[in-house]
């Protein structure tokens, strides 16, 4: 198997688990936050409904600029409804399936470079690229949304076991 048909079954199965995370973000809390220090509940969501972007960009680009010259930095995904959210998250995990899809081995080795304003943050095989920077970051930040959901008395979903939550799988 290739290693992009082995990172597309990974994906689906921790998109799947994502977005059983999103559905359960309430709307009236996009603002909250745990900690003075800590993104809203509603950036750290739409943060992790576009990691499937960052996907597609990186299977079919060798670098991205977040702040390219003469234009305005990217901004990040801010949740504005339930609806915008996992709409957003289905279009980008499906975008990031088909791009991996054509993957091959020898592009899994192609340097991979983020850069902010020209100047590069970090060069690395595209194929590591997408493990650490999609695929953990993904678990990463789901991680945390569970804190959060926790920390607001919302049941947290099943990941690979039960949750405190959900005792059935």
């Amino acid at each position: 198997m290739s290693i992009a048909k082995d990172m597309l079954q990974e994906f689906e199965s921790e998109a799947a688990i994502t977005r059983k995370f999103l559905e359960r973000v309430p709307e009236d809390k996009y603002g909250w936050k745990p900690h003075e220090k800590s993104m809203a509940l509603g950036r750290l969501a739409g943060h992790l409904a576009e990691i499937g972007m960052w996907g597609e960009i990186t299977s079919k680009f060798n670098e991205f600029d977040i702040a390219p010259a003469g234009q305005p930095p990217k901004k990040g995904l801010e949740a504005i409804s339930a609806k915008q959210l996992l709409a957003e998250h289905d279009k980008n995990a499906a975008a990031f399936k088909s791009a991996l899809a054509n993957v091959t081995d020898a592009q899994m080795s192609e340097p991979w470079s983020l850069k902010g304003g020209g100047q590069t943050y970090f060069s690395m095989p595209k194929g590591v690229c997408l493990r650490n920077f999609v695929l953990n970051h993904n678990v990463h930040h789901r991680a945390q949304l569970g804190v959060y959901l926790r920390l607001l008395n919302i049941p947290v979903p099943t990941t690979y076991g039960p949750s405190a939550d959900e005792q059935g799988m």
